[in-house]
């Protein structure tokens, strides 16, 4: 139950973004980007809808709460308002309002599990009662029993008794085979289910419910009729998930439209448009290739049901709305490391029949993020993720910067790096930002970027030699893509081939790599070899929060990869674990030998990443899967450090977006907000989402 719990002074940072969003170059440019994100928030409740059940009405519950006490301006003043309530427990329920409002949602976007308040029921019932509101004591009944339940903890399949909300109002539970068995049933009419959830009406009767403002079908992209599936099931498509916030997507989006800076803009917003009017993911599929087409505007954006991380299936994406600025500084780093690409590109570890005929680069920005809204904020964006669209038109790679930089102006307590040593503390906080800078740049762009799927591109026809190469027994079918192949694996897979891909590279090329952001001194170098290989394993070590030990389950992605590359990492003799007390491992500490980065470490992560990307590129999904489960399998050697993990694990930082406001001269303010838990509450308070 402890590891449940609400975090307790977690950072808490505005993600400032007003002077580049002042800096733009017009008004218009500023209008454009009001506008889209107001569109993207609209996308909120969707996201809600996706986690949990309650979800949406905790969400109405906190902020009803803030604006029924006065919308006190401070956690302070909120101390004032509630003195009936202990001001601990007005605290923590500050802290859970708070993580909840971060993560939108009572489950971590980063890993999945379920968190529950600090604050007793009692205290949070009383606190409720305190606003005085009647509606607000109903709507808190309604949840009480699901927001301090700890039963499903995870986010998952829910036949093994996790929760899934891409699943909601089932009659019964809908099993692992019955959402596959639709899923496929979808993918042989070329439906892309990234925008549906899934409702068991009986075994007979599965309803597919599409995300769009209109409730009828209007596009020949779905079937009028029923599908029947092999069991003799029925599967229905309906229309108008999320109808009411759609409409008011749609009029933002359309909005923005009129401020586009170019034809290429323009047509973006109406597939946008289009698809989130009907629901039809063609349209969207048209609206990215049009947003690659659209290279170096003012205003970045990217917006609709993108990554698939969430649903157990995982082919059931998560609405995200991106909102950014470029920052020209930065951006110009990226611009050196993309006219590179082609030189560091044959230092991979693997034959050029394994990678494109010819790297066409991408747009590669580092952006100042306005507003992303979804459930989490990553550091770095490589999109879009439909295949046939990153290799004949192309891709974007996006770093954030003020993500990548973000930091407490005033930080809760002085910060310690767990598990390492003392002595390597103050280099650790010096290189970490330009070690993770680096590494996100070249995961973005040679990692997602680079590799060729070798594919029957039709009945016969292949995109590859096959007559000489007769020892290839795998490729890619007419109607096979790496996500439907490789399903709930192809997430975490492709993050660890791309984490390999700039890990190995920092090691092996330094000297090619490093300059390119500005890392010039041969004992800086040395440096940020150290500390990016040192970044990569505390990670993984970390990453044991993220395991389950009873259902054997990696929660995130991102760390069952992470936990992989430092598996290797261990076994080559590169990285060890150091500690005396055998009981706890309370003093574990994580040693990189530098002596061996340059060769046994490149030869490791070499090996890992040749068979990572010949597994992806030739579809071998059988060895390719059992390969990556044992790599990154937690057996007993490494599960002993997890509880010393939980017990030293940090809170994640929580990320306060700016609001945009049109004024009556046509002019837009940008409100920042305060860093504290009240000023999380506000921002989404200001939203009238």
């Amino acid at each position: 139950m402890s590891t449940l719990l609400a975090d307790s002074e977690a950072p808490i940072i505005v993600l400032s973004a007003k002077k580049h969003f002042e800096q733009l170059p017009t008004n218009e440019a500023k209008l454009y980007a009001h506008y889209l994100s107001r569109a993207s928030h609209w996308g909120s409740r969707a996201v809600l809808r996706s986690v949990s059940p309650e979800s949406e009405a905790i969400f109405d519950l906190v902020l009803g709460l803030h604006v029924a006490l006065g919308s006190p301006e401070s956690n302070e003043k909120y101390q004032e308002v509630l003195k009936p309530v202990a001001a601990e427990s007005v605290t923590h329920y500050l802290e859970y309002a708070s993580q909840f409002l971060g993560n939108l949602g009572n489950f971590k976007s980063f890993g999945d599990s379920k968190f529950v308040p600090k604050v007793s029921e009692s205290d949070f019932t009383a606190i409720v009662k305190a606003a005085g509101k009647q509606e607000l004591v109903d709507l808190y009944e309604t949840v009480k029993e699901a927001i301090y339940s700890t039963n499903p903890a995870l986010l998952g399949w829910p036949e093994k008794g996790q929760l899934s909300n891409y699943y909601p109002n089932s009659a019964s539970v809908i099993t692992k085979d019955e959402i596959e068995a639709i899923n496929a049933a979808l993918a042989d009419r070329s439906i892309m289910p990234e925008n549906t959830r899934v409702t068991k009406k009986s075994d007979k009767e599965f309803v597919v419910l599409v995300a769009s403002a209109l409730t009828d079908n209007t596009v020949d992209y779905y079937p009028k009729e029923a599908i029947e599936l092999a069991s003799g099931a029925r599967v229905t498509i309906q229309f108008g998930d999320h109808s009411k916030e759609f409409a008011e997507i749609i009029k933002n989006i359309r909005a923005a439209g009129k401020y586009a800076a170019n034809d290429t803009q323009k047509k973006m917003i109406e597939y946008y448009a289009q698809s989130f009017e009907t629901g039809s993911m063609k349209a969207h599929k048209d609206s990215q290739i049009q947003w690659v087409k659209d290279l170096g505007p003012s205003v970045e954006s990217n917006i609709g049901f993108i990554e698939t991380y969430r649903d157990p299936s995982g082919v059931r994406g998560e609405w995200e709305g991106l909102v950014a600025m470029v920052n020209q500084d930065r951006t110009a780093k990226f611009a050196t490391l993309v006219e590179n690409a082609g030189t560091l590109i044959p230092y991979l570890p693997w034959d050029h029949f394994y990678e494109k005929d010819t790297f066409v680069p991408p747009d590669f920005t580092s952006l100042e993020v306005l507003t992303f809204s979804g459930s989490g904020v990553p550091a770095g964006i490589n999109i879009p993720n439909y295949d046939d669209v990153r290799l004949n038109v192309g891709f974007k790679n996006v770093s954030l910067g003020n993500v990548l930089s973000a930091n407490p102006k005033k930080p809760k307590k002085e910060e310690v790096i767990s598990f390492v040593s003392a002595s390597l503390q103050e280099k650790f906080r010096k290189w970490r930002d330009d070690s993770f800078e680096v590494q996100v740049g070249l995961h973005e762009l040679l990692g997602h970027g680079t590799g060729k799927l070798l594919q029957e591109t039709s009945p016969g026809q292949f995109n590859f030699d096959k007559a000489a190469h007769p020892e290839l027994s795998t490729y890619y079918k007419p109607s096979e893509t790496w996500g439907s192949l490789f399903g709930t694996t192809a997430g975490s897979f492709e993050e660890c081939r791309a984490e390999l891909v700039a890990l190995y590279l920092i090691l092996f090329k330094p000297l090619e790599v490093l300059p390119i952001f500005g890392i010039t001194d041969a004992q800086d170098q040395k440096d940020v070899k150290l500390i990016a290989t040192l970044l990569m394993a505390r990670a993984g070590v970390i990453g044991l929060e993220f395991w389950d030990p009873e259902s054997k389950k990696w929660g995130q992605p991102h760390m069952q990869a992470r936990f992989g590359i430092f598996k290797s990492l261990h076994k080559a003799g590169v990285v060890s674990l150091k500690y005396d007390d055998k009981e706890t491992f309370d003093d574990l500490e994580i040693v990189v030998d530098e002596s061996k980065l340059d060769k046994e470490a490149v030869e490791a992560l070499g090996d890992f990443l040749h068979k990572l990307h010949v597994f992806k590129c030739s579809a071998n999904v059988k060895e390719g899967v059992a390969f990556y489960s044992d790599i990154t399998g937690v057996t007993e050697d490494y599960a002993k450090y997890r509880d010393v993990v939980l017990k030293k694990k940090q809170p994640r930082k929580q990320l306060i977006q700016a609001n945009t406001f049109l004024n009556s001269d046509g002019s837009i303010e940008v409100r920042e907000y305060e860093e504290s838990e009240v000023g999380m509450i506000q921002s989404f308070v200001d939203r009238a989402i």
